[in-house]
């Protein structure tokens, strides 16, 4: 495919730390570090005589990494940007956003604009490039349904690809991008963005928002507030506290195994998913284990929200992970269900 143009060339840094650069603030160093402004200075950056065959991890806003260790490689903060508009129809339109954009802020403009679809994925926080990575997704809505394509550096292949939504294998909070951590570098997704579409109304609490709003037919506008109200109640903000959001999955079952869990429990939450399995709530399992509001040190759980691991100011990722195994053992003993993280562990 056309590679983006490029005309920057970029600095690389020695052993730069990255607490400034993880929403967890932990503190990691890079064995080297660059910021990518240019999509298009990548291959001749790659080809530097000093990170020639280093390990090459993407960073756009780091809300969705846990450091654990210092990375013995190249750490690439995407920060390039810019939004431009593809095709555009009476049905909706095409636009490319650059892997750097904040997300949150895509969310709005796209409202703005007159579409619908991203409402419900208002203020998660991070770069639109890490948005494929896990197929992000907010109250029974996921990215997958909006990405046509996805431009990248694969650095296996050495050149430019395009992605399409297909090969992107998306799955829930799960893609090939995550399944291949190391291989490719985001530089921007296109997005086709409906004018018209049916709100989703019916996950954790949206319409009990809205009627609390006092909105009876509410508009795209109206969700993205909604969602924003209920996610800064319950959400610690990652500028105030250090955290990635929900820390682990929802576990997905099979009906009959599920059905059997809700006999021995019956008030835990389940929602319907795809093909016959049943969603479980994590958070619930994990507060019935007893964690919620637990603190280990600075390293704790969230008594918001025990989906959400905290750091309170001075833990190391390595105190967050071991918080996490002991959450993780205690499911796994008491109900038979072993939590997946959401974010990359390193």
């Amino acid at each position: 495919m056309h590679s983006p143009s490029h005309s920057v060339t970029c600095f690389v840094l020695r052993d730069a730390p990255l607490e400034t650069h993880n929403s967890f603030r932990v503190p990691a160093l890079a064995a080297r570090y660059a910021e990518l402004r240019d999509a298009g200075a990548l291959p001749e950056l790659l080809a530097r005589r000093d990170v020639r065959g280093m390990p090459v991890l993407a960073l756009g806003e780091g809300s969705n990494v846990l450091f654990t260790r210092d990375f013995d490689g190249l750490v690439l903060h995407v920060a390039n940007s810019g939004l431009q508009v593809l095709k555009d129809g009476s049905a909706g339109a095409r636009v490319r956003v650059a892997a750097g954009e904040h997300w949150d802020t895509f969310v709005r403009w796209s409202l703005e604009q007159g579409f619908c679809g991203l409402e419900n994925l208002t203020l998660i926080p991070g770069a639109v490039g890490a948005a494929p990575i896990q197929n992000i997704g907010a109250y029974g809505v996921e990215v997958r349904e909006f990405v046509a394509s996805v431009e990248a550096w694969d650095l296996k292949r050495e050149e430019f690809v395009q992605l399409d939504n297909a090969e992107c294998a998306f799955a829930y909070r799960d893609s090939v991008f995550k399944r291949e951590p190391q291989r490719f570098v985001i530089t921007a997704v296109d997005f086709d963005l409906p004018r018209d579409r049916p709100l989703r109304l019916d996950y954790a609490g949206v319409r009990e928002e809205l009627e609390s709003m006092g909105i009876a037919e509410p508009k795209p506008a109206d969700v993205s507030l909604a969602v924003e109200t209920l996610r800064r109640r319950k959400l610690p903000d990652p500028a105030i506290t250090g955290n990635a959001g929900s820390f682990f999955k929802n576990p997905v079952l099979p009906e009959d195994r599920a059905a059997d869990l809700l006999r021995a429990y019956p008030k835990l939450p389940t929602y319907h998913s795809s093909e016959g399995n049943t969603k479980l709530s994590a958070a619930w399992l994990i507060e019935a284990c007893g964690f919620k509001g637990v603190r280990d040190g600075d390293a704790g759980v969230s008594d918001k929200h025990s989906l959400v691991l905290i750091n309170y100011g001075h833990a190391t990722g390595a105190q967050v992970w071991a918080l996490a195994l002991r959450i993780r053992d205690a499911v796994a003993a008491r109900f038979g269900i072993t939590l997946e993280p959401e974010p990359i562990i390193l």
